[in-house]
């Protein structure tokens, strides 16, 4: 399991109103938030990690109760058979077989991605895994404050996505998507959960990569005031995820950012979908 990174109790800005953002998505307005000190996951749990907690406790997760779950259309050989998509994200689609230990359909195998995020991993696996080492999701303000890092810039470590020294730092779409990944940062899918350089708080792959869930119900309405260890609305439908994946890219989904959000249900999966613990 990842090292738990400790946070001293602090106030930050949450949100994003730069050019950016998405009003639509509650990013804004930027408001102050006081947290207590807790600890965050040095890394997202990995496909190892998960493997560990599915021997232990015999955990079956959503999408293989399912029988399938959403893959990325790049991921699928030119000969796969068609399969149902997505209508408004026609990449996205459902293959049977597809979950955690078979992330590209039934034929494919965790070989070469231990060391990788789990993914095809549902709101309720999440809770479940956090629950099994005592541990839980983070709140989406901790996951926020961890991102930063102390940054109030667009990313923690400026305003450009690519350093001015030319060198990556995320693992996100490169060229024209979602048909052509020129891949320069290095990765086409999910790179392992310690790659890049870490944040100042030494978190690793807060910026793209997987969606990481949080415990937070999904609401676009936001306190303006010194809001204390916030936890968002009392229920919702969804769950909020953050930092966006490797799929992200400026000319439709410009979510890699620490005040950027997304939103799915607690039972959906997909092959960029993860999470990291906290406490």
């Amino acid at each position: 399991m990842a090292e738990l990174t400790e946070v001293a109790a602090t106030t930050f800005a949450m949100g994003d109103e730069g050019p950016l953002s998405y009003p639509a998505d509650g990013e804004g307005p930027v408001r102050r938030v006081t947290l207590s000190a807790f600890s965050i996951a040095s890394t997202a749990v990995s496909n190892r990690d998960f493997a560990r907690f599915v021997e232990e406790t015999g955990h079956t997760t959503d999408a293989e109760r399912y029988g399938w779950s959403f893959v990325f259309a790049g991921h699928l050989p030119d000969e796969f058979p068609p399969t149902r998509g997505v209508a408004s994200a026609p990449w996205w689609r459902q293959v049977e077989g597809s979950c955690w230990k078979q992330p590209y359909g039934s034929e494919t195998t965790l070989h070469g991605l231990w060391d990788h995020p789990v993914v095809h991993v549902s709101h309720n696996d999440a809770r479940a895994y956090a629950s099994h080492v005592e541990s839980r999701l983070p709140t989406e303000a901790e996951w926020e404050c961890a991102a930063r890092a102390g940054s109030s810039r667009s990313f923690p470590w400026g305003d450009d996505l690519v350093a001015a020294d030319g060198v990556h730092r995320a693992n996100v779409w490169q060229g024209t998507f979602p048909s052509d990944n020129a891949a320069a940062d290095g990765y086409y899918g999910t790179a392992p959960v310690r790659s890049f350089e870490p944040n100042g708080y030494g978190l690793y792959n807060t910026i793209g990569n997987v969606w990481e869930w949080t415990s937070d119900w999904f609401g676009s309405e936001h306190s303006t005031c010194c809001t204390p260890d916030p936890h968002g609305p009392e229920s919702g439908e969804m769950r909020v995820l953050k930092g966006g994946s490797y799929l992200c890219h400026d000319s439709y989904c410009a979510r890699f950012r620490p005040g950027a959000r997304s939103a799915s249900a607690e039972d959906s999966s997909a092959d960029n979908v993860g999470f990291r613990i906290a406490r």
